[in-house]
């Protein structure tokens, strides 16, 4: 063992160069590893990161104006409390758009507890009075309230406000106020939703006055000591207050679940990335480690000759690069818990909030504990193989280390081809299954990196091209005061639908009407749509099958396919307000909504069951590049400011942190096809020694070398680059599906990025191998035959 530590010993002192890229690639693995578990936290888990980036309350209970709040901080379990905040039921309106909001009296200072957490704007400032500000609301009309306001979320989606806009506040006593949107905030609680619970707003306590009236309730936050006793606190809460006082009870667990499938969707997502991305960390540390073994074969079999054993030559090299990996582990993990938090951008954003996150610090065990088993099995197993090698040196002297050169290559020196390009395609290219593995080992990253940028594409088709993804109309319409029965109702509908066609950039309208419907067995709840009529149909976006053309036929999601066991063709009989509903489904769309649990037919079909069906929203469909947001304010003044205008809800919405998460994470895998490059040109450099050494002797040129070197590396990147874009562009594809296959919106929406965005990728490949391969290149060249002898040994 003494000898095997004096050699281990003497091997890392003459080879230092070595073993400092081998400590440093460790290092880089394991730091992209760390920042790609960052970001997957950070993507997979909106409602935790917001929940601890806001310090939030566990409980949030709505009472009496009158209610004792502060006898709560006396509350077994209770560690801060959020409040109490004065708050009021208003109704909330811009441009066409109506919300119901909860407004809470805040001060100038966001709290510590429960703080909203400022994503767009600034907190509460007073608004801009001269009448110049930036909004486009429906303020028109509004009382002369002056006051800012910040508002949720999902709320300013719901509204289309932005910072500066102006937004028009109804109070409890009816009054219209103007208020300017000072912000957008998140908060992690209950998110608004067409149909649900109010969204919130905060207001200075002043500007609540004077909306309110005095007409208030109060809202207090509760975190606790154990989130597992928050229905113990719940009780005690409620005890203390009186049950009489407490309107409404929200815990943390269902703020959590609204949010569950945004977790769901994006855990999926990133765990292949995660999977891949360890992969690939995997087969760069054992390629740079078993680079390391290949170049001191000529050591070793000294070794052997002097007496070694092949179990001594083994356990030299494991403990020698053991400590390579614990040292390059330990490197990578502090670098990433000293200084990931101050990397610029989304990605120390990411780190920083990772440190509160569940999991955090099981992951930061776990991963550089699973890279050193990894890299303790690659160096096991380019250890054992250490152990073979014979004890005679010329035997790997006579074996030829590149292919030998084949008739169209004499063919192309003859016709006074470069050499270099002819020397770089036989060096890039030497043997069948050698050129494999080196191929596959390099396009891994690339293959993870267009997965990455299909995804991606995906996501900006949603925004692009809404129709395409099962979104052709871009805004929902109802009327406010729904007309009488009968034939007045008629009459009115048909002016409605006259209205809305005369705006400009409408291309057209459709009827509609939605419900709730019971599946055989009545064991399930499915959503019965109808949009359009036989004579003008609705344009969903069908990806199976056919369109609605007929009576009783109907268009379905894949979540309802999936639920009753069907396929497109089948009858479906279902039940509506106890009366029964027959359906051929002809065809299967893409549906984003309710979990693709929705069958969508056409008024005239519903009416067969119900002829006094009138139509509960219209659906309108823009013409190509109109803004919904000017359509939305151009509806608001329509009909006497009687029509409620709802955006079309869009899953990219929920997603967008996924975009700036798979750009980090193109970076991430970047950096590891980075290391796995160099460790290709480093050993594809030092195996070419003795080509080197011949080639010099037949009269090339150093620049010539360097040339045949840098060929070669771009001549390799090249082939990895073009397989690992087309296999991820396949793979792509096949796992968006797969995945919006699983959650209901049906397969058929994977986009593969464009055609220059793969060519990028595939110049930016070989660009950085040239770039990488340079400085090789230029060391080599420069080597002079007698520095090459040994080469031969």
């Amino acid at each position: 063992m003494r000898a095997t530590l004096r050699w281990a010993h003497a091997d890392f002192r003459a080879h230092r160069g070595e073993a400092l890229f081998v400590v440093l690639a460790s290092a880089g693995i394991i730091a992209s590893l760390l920042l790609a578990g960052a970001l997957f936290s950070y993507a997979a888990n909106p409602w935790q990161r917001v929940f601890n980036q806001s310090h939030g309350a566990h409980i949030w209970l709505h009472t009496n104006a009158d209610a004792d709040t502060a006898a709560l901080s006396r509350v077994d379990g209770v560690a801060a409390l959020s409040g109490p905040y004065r708050t009021t039921a208003t109704t909330v309106e811009s441009r066409g758009a109506r919300v119901g909001v909860t407004l809470r009296a805040a001060a100038a200072t966001p709290p510590e507890t429960g703080r909203p957490i400022i994503t767009d704007g600034s907190w509460l400032t007073r608004p801009d009075t001269t009448g110049t500000g930036a909004g486009t609301g429906t303020g028109t009309g509004a009382g002369t309230g002056n006051g800012a306001v910040v508002l949720e979320a999902s709320v300013a989606r719901a509204l289309w406000a932005e910072p500066g806009d102006t937004v028009r506040i109804t109070g409890p006593d009816g009054a219209p106020h103007a208020l300017q949107v000072s912000g957008i905030a998140e908060a992690a609680e209950p998110r608004y939703h067409p149909g649900g619970g109010p969204g919130i707003g905060w207001v200075l306590t002043d500007t609540l006055d004077e909306v309110a009236h005095g007409d208030t309730g109060q809202s207090v936050g509760l975190r606790l000591q154990d989130p597992d006793d928050t229905d113990f606190t719940v009780q005690r809460a409620v005890t203390v207050l009186g049950a009489d006082r407490v309107a409404q009870v929200t815990k943390w667990q269902q703020a959590r679940a609204e949010a569950g499938g945004d977790d769901r969707l994006l855990g999926q997502m990133f765990a292949v990335f995660g999977l891949g991305a360890l992969l690939a960390a995997a087969l760069a540390a054992a390629g740079a480690i078993g680079a390391r073994v290949r170049g001191q074969l000529r050591d070793i079999a000294i070794l052997k000759a002097v007496g070694f054993t092949p179990g001594q030559v083994t356990r030299g090299f494991l403990v020698q690069h053991l400590a390579f990996a614990l040292l390059g582990v330990a490197l990578g993990t502090a670098a990433i818990a000293l200084l990931g938090a101050r990397i610029p951008g989304r990605i120390g954003e990411a780190t920083q909030v990772w440190q509160d996150l569940p999991g955090h610090t099981a992951l930061m065990i776990g991963i550089p504990c699973g890279a050193v088993l990894l890299i303790a099995a690659a160096t096991g197993l380019s250890a054992w193989r250490a152990g073979r090698v014979p004890s005679v040196p010329v035997a790997r002297a006579a074996l030829p280390s590149a292919a030998p050169m084949t008739a169209l290559g004499r063919r192309a020196l003859g016709v006074r081809v470069p050499p270099a390009l002819v020397l770089g395609w036989r060096a890039a290219f030497p043997r069948r299954g050698r050129t494999l593995v080196t191929v596959a080992r390099l396009a891994l990253p690339l293959v993870l990196i267009t997965v990455a940028l299909v995804a991606w594409s995906t996501l900006d088709q949603f925004r692009i091209r809404p129709a395409q993804m099962g979104l052709p109309a871009a805004l929902t319409v109802r009327a406010a005061q729904p007309a009488g029965a009968s034939d007045a109702s008629d009459t009115s509908d048909a002016e409605l639908e006259r209205v809305l066609a005369a705006v400009r950039d409408v291309a057209a309208v459709h009827p509609g009407a939605e419900m709730a419907a019971l599946v055989p067995g009545q064991t399930g709840t499915i959503t019965l749509r109808g949009l359009g009529t036989a004579r003008d149909p609705y344009p969903s976006t069908v990806v199976e099958g056919r369109a609605v053309s007929g009576p009783d036929e109907a268009v379905a999601g894949q979540g309802l396919l999936d639920l009753l066991g069907v396929r497109v063709g089948a009858w479906v009989r279902m039940t509506v307000e106890g009366r029964p509903q027959i359906l051929h489904l002809v065809g299967r769309t893409i549906e984003p909504e309710s979990g693709g649990r929705v069958i969508t037919t056409t008024v005239d079909a519903l009416r067969e069951r119900d002829p006094q069906l009138r139509p509960g929203f219209h659906a309108l469909v823009l013409r190509e590049g109109a803004d919904p947001v000017a359509v939305s304010a151009e509806l608001a003044g329509t009909a006497g400011g009687t029509l409620e205008v709802r955006r079309t809800p869009n899953p990219v919405d929920r997603l967008e942190p996924a975009r700036a998460v798979i750009a980090a994470l193109i970076a991430v895998l970047g950096l590891i096809g980075l290391i796995e490059l160099l460790t290709l040109i480093g050993t594809g450099v030092r195996d070419r020694g003795r080509d080197l050494l011949a080639l010099k002797a037949i009269g090339l040129t150093p620049r010539e070398i360097g040339a045949m070197i840098v060929t070669a590396a771009g001549l390799t990147a090249l082939a990895s680059a073009v397989v690992g874009t087309t296999v991820g562009a396949l793979a792509g594809r096949w796992l968006v599906d797969t995945q919006s296959a699983s959650s209901g919106i049906g397969a058929g929406i994977a986009q593969l990025p464009p055609l220059p965005v793969l060519l990028t990728v595939v110049v930016g490949a070989v660009l950085g191998a040239v770039v990488a391969a340079a400085l090789p290149a230029a060391r080599a060249a420069r080597r002079r035959p007698a520095d090459s002898l040994s080469e031969t040994l």
